[in-house]
């Protein structure tokens, strides 16, 4: 996989976290799958927050050029929502939903990277 690839789902990422996405992570699964090569794993801090995240990463997509597999339109009470753009694949997901699942220990061969927000601009 390119390094364009992972500069790509990268900037995806810094979307999520910047839109206050907890603890945003990609895990290369390149190595590890035949059908994808990167997840993006965020949590959401509430339904509304979620579904809030889910619109920021669709309208990203969308100015990519990239489409998702499906439209993705979470419910008022979903705790997760997987988003499908072919060499990657992103998981926003509640608190509880990613306790429980826990997606990093599942895939714990892949190499895991820490996405933070972007900086704040400097005060003047």
């Amino acid at each position: 996989m390119s390094n364009d690839h992972l500069s790509e789902v990268l900037a995806c990422a810094r979307v999520l976290a910047d839109h206050n996405g907890q603890d945003t992570l990609v895990l290369d699964l390149s190595e590890l799958s035949l059908w994808t090569d990167y997840f993006v794993v965020t949590t959401a801090t509430s339904s509304t927050h979620l579904g809030g995240l889910v619109r920021h990463l669709t309208d990203y997509l969308a100015s990519r050029g990239l489409e998702p597999a499906r439209k993705p339109r979470p419910a008022d009470d979903e705790e997760w929502c997987l988003v499908d753009a072919g060499w990657f694949v992103i998981h926003v997901m509640s608190v509880r939903a990613r306790a429980f699942y826990e997606l990093e220990k599942l895939w714990f061969q892949a190499k895991a990277i820490p996405v933070p927000p972007s900086a704040p601009p400097s005060p003047a």
